[in-house]
């Protein structure tokens, strides 16, 4: 089965509640775990993510939290499953030649290329904003 794990999920529900907050406002992880229905020790760690892929901004200290690191209208769903789970590969075969025996003669290859355009195209097309927009 391809879906996403539960690191996935709860990393998709936080930045989404983020977005849902005043630009600028800091927002405490346990708050965000909260928000998210996520242990707050595994939103930690997935907001660190987020902070080394330019996703979220971090601060410590009194008034210190979390922010969006951009607009959410310039954050897409892909970027954000990305972070946390990698590259979306559907098959292996589609990471390039050599990587399966089969490449020259494989009748499902070209069908495992679309699908994978397809997911990625549908995760490139929804941003944060439209999804917080959504759950308001």
């Amino acid at each position: 089965m391809m879906g996403l794990t539960n690191k996935g999920e709860y990393a998709v529900r936080g930045i989404i509640y983020l977005a849902q907050q005043p630009p600028g406002r800091m927002v405490l992880v346990s708050e965000i775990a909260s928000a998210a229905e996520a242990p707050q020790s595994f939103l930690a760690k997935i907001m660190q993510q987020f902070t080394r892929m330019n996703l979220v901004q971090s601060s410590r200290g009194t008034g210190g939290g979390f922010t969006l690191a951009r607009p959410a209208s310039e954050i897409t769903l892909r970027e954000v499953v990305e972070a946390v789970e990698g590259p979306i590969i559907v098959n292996r075969c589609i990471l390039g030649t050599g990587i399966c025996s089969r490449d020259g003669c494989c009748q499902v290859h070209q069908v495992w290329r679309n699908i994978q355009r397809h997911i990625v195209e549908s995760l490139d097309g929804v941003t944060i904003e439209e999804l917080a927009q959504k759950a308001s």
